[in-house]
Order: C-alpha cells, then structure tokens, then sequence
C-alpha cells in the first residue's frame, strides 16, 4: 500500500525544535505543553504575524528550522518496519520554498524510507491508500478530495475529530490500520 506520510507534527517535532531555537535565541521558558493550538506561535512569542517568524525560521545556525527538528520517539523505526513489510512511504509535507532542500535531507538523515517526497500544498493530489496528517485544514480537505481512501488524524492537541477520517494516537495504531487494511486488499 501507498503510505502518504506527513512530517511536522507527526513525524518531526516540529514545536519542540522551533522552541528549543527561540528559548535560546530570546532567553525564553517555552515548553511543548504551551502550545495547544494550530499556528499559536504568535501569541506565544514576541512575533507579530506568522510571515515573521517563518522569516525568522529560514536561517538558523545556516538551515532552516526544518534541518534541525527531531523526530518523535518510535516514528522513523514504525516507517521503517512499514516499508520492510512492503508498503511504500511517501512523504507528503507543505514547507516554505527555502526549506525545501534542508527537508530533503533530512529525510535522509534521519533514515525515513520515503521512496517520494512531496512538498506540496494539496496533499490530496498525490494518489495513496493511506494518509497520516495533523494539519486541521489538510485532514478534512484529504477527505473531502479522497473519500475512497483512508485518512488518519493524527490526534492533536491542535485538531479535532474529522467525519470520515480515522483518529490515531501513535504510530502503533497506525500500523494497526495498516495491518487490518492490507489484510483486507
């Protein structure tokens, strides 16, 4: 099966490593538990607007934010054991334009298997069995455009439940639904 994979939030921590930059660059106490909700970085930053800090975010210590985040325990070995079970990754990620190198290697860096990598606005586009994404505007929009296929929410502090999409918590209920999917293809 075709895996569409997205990174930020569910493979990368995304949150984790802009605050690790920021809490050192601007003397700050940030922790993950701060951050509840979708883009609030401007409320909890000294950051005007979002273009701000993605401009702040394009060079830090000479790559992007996106070369330096790490992934969440357990997520690149579950890619891995998903493609040695045959499946075929496929990363499927939005990022700003100057990111797009640095979150290519990446990828290789930290062993995802990906035999694509898409940076991409309509996820939708790219034809997969399944989808994992936390993005609140992208799961509904995968739904919406691929009602035939499987689409898991990535349970989020930051989304809510989707019609039509299937809630999972980690990687291991993931690959419970791969499983039961393949068994039944």
């Amino acid at each position: 099966m075709r895996l569409g994979i997205d990174l930020d939030g569910v493979v990368a921590n995304f949150t984790a490593g802009w605050m690790r930059f920021y809490n050192h660059q601007f003397g700050t106490n940030l922790v993950e538990t701060d951050s509840r909700r979708w883009n609030d970085i401007v409320e909890l930053t000294h950051f005007k607007d979002m273009s701000e800090f993605w401009r702040w975010a394009a060079d830090l210590d000479g790559h992007s934010l996106f070369w330096h985040l790490d992934p969440f325990p357990g997520a690149v070995e579950a890619l891995v054991e998903l493609d040695d079970e045959g499946h075929e990754i496929v990363v499927l990620t939005q990022k700003p334009s100057y990111a797009i190198q640095d979150t290519r290697e990446w990828v290789k860096r930290v062993g995802i298997p990906a035999r694509e990598v898409h940076i991409i606005d309509q996820k939708w586009a790219v034809d997969c069995d399944v989808y994992l994404d936390d993005g609140p505007h992208m799961v509904p929009e995968i739904v919406r455009h691929r009602p035939d296929r499987t689409v898991c929410r990535y349970v989020r502090p930051w989304n809510d439940p989707v019609p039509g999409a299937v809630d999972v918590h980690d990687f291991e209920e993931f690959r419970d639904v791969v499983s039961r999917l393949s068994r039944h293809s």
